[in-house]
């Protein structure tokens, strides 16, 4: 599972998803990337998901890149809590994304191939997402 190292704080406060990708947003190494539509956290499960998912139908075939990372701790108070008592125990990683932004890139495939594995990790994601090409 994807989380970071050594996080400089343990625990961040929720913020609010505003805007589109500033950046993030450009194909940069591959040929077709998965981009997403609409703002959500993404886990660190799902991207793993995806991840696995575009691996086994390619095979060895394409390189693949990962462009979003779970760097935000989300918590969780244990239920039945009273109030107070501060905040709850880390759970689990996300990685905040905006419209915009691309998930997965991949190059060395054809675009059929790629339509179709970029395809199966969309059905992973939890937001609307589209295939696009650097043509």
């Amino acid at each position: 599972m994807l989380s970071p190292k050594r996080p400089k704080f343990r625990k961040q406060h929720r913020g609010r998803m505003k805007g589109i990708s500033r950046r993030g947003n450009l194909i940069s190494s591959g040929k077709y990337a998965l981009q997403a539509l609409e703002p959500a956290w993404i886990t660190a499960r799902q991207i793993e998901a995806g991840r696995r998912a575009i691996t086994r139908c390619v095979r060895r075939g394409a390189k693949i890149w990962v462009r979003i990372f779970p760097d935000k701790p989300v918590t969780i108070r244990k239920t039945e809590t009273r109030m107070g008592s501060g905040k709850g125990d880390q759970k689990y990683w996300v990685s905040v994304v905006k419209p915009g932004r691309i998930l997965y890139e991949m190059g060395g495939v054809s675009e059929i191939v790629a339509r179709r594995a970029i395809s199966i990790a969309a059905h992973k994601m939890p937001i609307r997402t589209q295939f696009i090409s650097s043509e």
